[in-house]
């Protein structure tokens, strides 16, 4: 895969994760699905995992058993926005 094709990919995460509104998650295989690749979903957490911008809710991307996963401002804080948010 090319630079433009992992920025186009990048650029199709970032606008499905923007998408998600307060309160409501989705899977990373969803996050995958919607973006048009749905057999990347660990490429998906590769692109969230160098997010740091807070337009982006890279929070509310779970894993697909339900479990928060990883975040790159730590677990718990995760875990505490989706809480606050009434997410989980």
């Amino acid at each position: 895969m090319g630079k433009k094709n992992d920025y186009s990919f990048c650029e199709r995460v970032f606008a499905v994760v923007r998408k998600i509104p307060k309160g409501k998650t989705l899977s990373y295989v969803a996050v995958a699905r919607r973006c048009g690749s749905p057999r990347a979903a660990r490429a998906v957490g590769a692109v969230l995992r160098t997010n740091y911008n807070p337009m982006i809710p890279c929070h509310r991307v779970i894993y697909a058993d339900g479990t928060s996963g990883g975040y790159n401002r730590g677990s718990i804080r995760k875990r505490c926005l989706l809480i606050r948010e009434g997410a989980l």
